[in-house]
């Protein structure tokens, strides 16, 4: 019988290094990603049966990533392993159709019961996170929620620091419609600064603080 192929995204290599270790014993690797854009390329290339994902990453954070995810491979499940414990990241993680989550300072042996689990179709969350986990998240968490895709990835990069030019780059945009993007960003946000900017993506999740 294969062995479940795992593809694996997180930006610290020391943390993957080691996981690589731990689940090659039951699965199969099939890849490492550092950010939510190489997580989408290689999802489309390798096929994997599952993806374990930080929250917290480069160029395309884990809760948009593993959403546009789930909308172009369904079949493909998706476990979050983060620093994340609040309540709503989790709530956030099952509005992706996600199929766990768990804390980085979870043992070793809960990722390959929350791997086997998510590959049964069962829900698998950290005990420390109580009953929020695998709940609904709140309809009304606030303008974050009101931002389009398109939005929310312009402003994670702006706040990562990349210039309109870059984030057009990126984005395969142009740099006119970038700044039509932040403006309409500060905006919903009530944003006056590019450090209010950063200060509220680092706390809904899109850049690690």
């Amino acid at each position: 019988m294969a062995r479940p192929r795992i593809l694996l995204a997180d930006d610290h290599r020391v943390l993957v290094d080691a996981l690589e270790q731990l689940l090659k014993i039951e699965f199969d690797v099939v890849g490492i990603v550092g950010d939510g854009r190489a997580l989408l390329k290689a999802a489309a290339e390798l096929r994997p049966d599952l993806a374990v994902v930080d929250i917290g990453m480069p160029l395309l954070n884990g809760l948009d990533a593993a959403e546009q995810l789930k909308a172009l491979h369904p079949e493909i499940k998706v476990i979050f392993l983060t620093q994340n414990r609040e309540p709503l990241f989790a709530a956030e993680a099952f509005r992706t159709k996600a199929s766990g989550y768990l804390l980085k300072n979870s043992a070793a042996s809960e990722l390959t019961a929350a791997i086997r689990a998510a590959l049964k179709g069962e829900w698998y969350s950290s005990a420390a996170l109580g009953p929020i986990a695998g709940t609904e998240p709140d309809s009304s968490q606030g303008p974050l929620r009101d931002l389009t895709r398109r939005e929310r990835e312009v402003l994670q990069l702006l706040a990562e620091g990349k210039s309109m030019k870059e984030v057009a780059a990126i984005l395969n945009l142009s740099p006119r419609t970038v700044e039509f993007h932040k403006y309409r960003i500060m905006h919903l946000l009530r944003a006056k600064t590019g450090a209010e900017l950063v200060q509220y993506a680092m706390k809904h999740g899109l850049i690690a603080p």
